[in-house]
């Protein structure tokens, strides 16, 4: 949620937006967005993690936890990249308008903008990061771990 964050609050920078309430209803949109994706992407690392598991019989090589998790990270691939188009899809036409209301609108769309885009690069480069490396640790712990 943090990274979420910053590319929200960069975006508002750009822009020129103060803080309101308006820009605080974005960024709550956004925390609930980026928590699913964060969820499912670990979701997805998991499943890929245990089926390796399974196949190797209890102990995995530094190649094996990076091939499951490179796979679990591709199969979110399409979903993550589509929830970002649909979402920046849908707020660029707000973000754009000089309509009435758009002052109002164009606050609380901005963070959400931002923020996907940063989201995006968390979900799908540092998650698998942390947890493959969160991942050999725990095997290491549990003596699973061949190098």
């Amino acid at each position: 949620l943090p990274f979420a964050t910053v590319g929200g609050i960069w975006l508002l920078y750009l822009l020129g937006y103060n803080m309101s309430v308006a820009v605080m209803v974005g960024f709550i949109a956004l925390a609930g967005v980026t928590a699913e994706i964060g969820v499912v992407m670990i979701v997805y690392l998991d499943q890929a993690f245990e089926a390796r598991m399974k196949e190797r019989g209890g102990r995995m090589s530094r190649a094996d936890l990076h091939d499951a998790v490179m796979r679990g990270a591709a199969e979110r691939v399409r979903p993550v990249m589509m929830t970002l188009f649909a979402v920046i899809g849908g707020l660029l036409p707000i973000m754009w308008s000089a309509e009435t209301g758009a002052r109002v609108m164009k606050r609380i769309a901005a963070p959400m903008v931002g923020g996907m885009l940063s989201a995006t690069v968390l979900a799908l480069v540092i998650v698998p990061i942390l947890y493959q490396l969160w991942r050999t640790y725990q095997l290491r712990r549990r003596g699973q771990y061949e190098d």
